[in-house]
């Protein structure tokens, strides 16, 4: 990527190895080269005008996305750090995004809280458009299930991330994301035992499940109604509910899994004849819920 011809940036390079700025591992032209000491890195940087470093940046990411492919998707916030530099939010938006559901998978969650940050700071300043609505529900979407996982369920940045992806999913027509972020506002309100609230999150959740809906959020919806009749004692309802679930779930409207493979969310923990019953699908079974 640099300007200079082969032979000039060999001989300045074997220069700063000379004065001991930067050490030289291999041998020209596959040798790599790196400084001494950050402070001289640093140094160096600083020198430079912010519109040059700019221009280095967004050089480095451009020639990373062309021709390093394998780091792009394993580093992908490496990306979002030169376009971050070179002032290019909107190239780095997706690369930190993309860092941030990478981490939050390892799982690194404190990791991915830092880089779906970085994300919503640089959306922040974007114009406003419904693409950029749908992006931030997404963000707030992954970063408030790494909060779950780093601070706990019921944490109060819980509430406000879902709380504001609520709000977004408010001023779009129809946002496919409206399910995941209140069936996210259903856990962190059961966490807190404030089942009723939980309830009304889970009920919108199966109303929109209605006019032939993705089977798997009729299981989802059902699969939350019917925890927090358990919580609330309403063992007949739940196991209504969750019988329900269970059998949509194991039934060839959703792609069919091993037996012993029911999602941990699909959950039924009643024993048979718990509520003067003993239908097979009140058989125990054990999970948490997630969003």
């Amino acid at each position: 990527m640099s300007e200079l011809d082969a032979n000039t940036l060999r001989r300045d390079l074997s220069k700063l190895v000379e004065a001991e700025l930067l050490y030289q591992r291999g041998v020209p032209p596959q040798a790599t080269y790196t400084f001494k000491h950050a402070l001289i890195q640093e140094a160096a940087y600083q020198t430079l005008l912010k519109s040059t470093r700019q221009q280095y940046h967004h050089r480095i990411a451009q020639v990373l996305e062309a021709h390093f492919p394998e780091l792009v998707e394993t580093q992908p916030e490496l990306l979002a750090h030169h376009y971050t530099e070179a002032g290019l939010g909107a190239e780095a938006i997706p690369y930190w995004q993309r860092a941030g559901e990478k981490a939050a998978g390892r799982p690194a969650y404190l990791e991915a809280i830092s880089h779906l940050s970085k994300a919503l700071e640089l959306l922040d300043v974007l114009p406003p458009s419904p693409a950029r609505v749908q992006r931030e529900i997404a963000l707030r979407l992954v970063r408030g299930a790494s909060l779950m996982a780093a601070k706990g369920h019921a944490a109060p940045e819980v509430e406000l991330e879902y709380r504001r992806a609520r709000a977004l999913c408010q001023h779009i027509e129809e946002s496919p994301l409206l399910f995941r972020v209140l069936g996210g506002l259903h856990v962190f309100y059961l966490a807190r035992g404030e089942l009723e609230t939980a309830r009304q999150f889970a009920r919108q959740c199966l109303t929109l499940t209605e006019g032939g809906a993705d089977p798997a959020h009729v299981v989802r919806s059902n699969t939350m109604l019917g925890q927090v009749g358990l919580h609330l004692g309403e063992v007949a309802q739940a196991e209504e509910h969750l019988g329900h679930a269970i059998g949509l779930y194991h039934s060839r409207s959703i792609a069919p899994v091993p037996p012993d493979r029911t999602p941990s969310w699909c959950v039924c923990p009643m024993t048979p004849g718990a509520s003067g019953s003993s239908d097979s699908r009140s058989a125990p079974f054990s999970g948490a819920a997630r969003p």
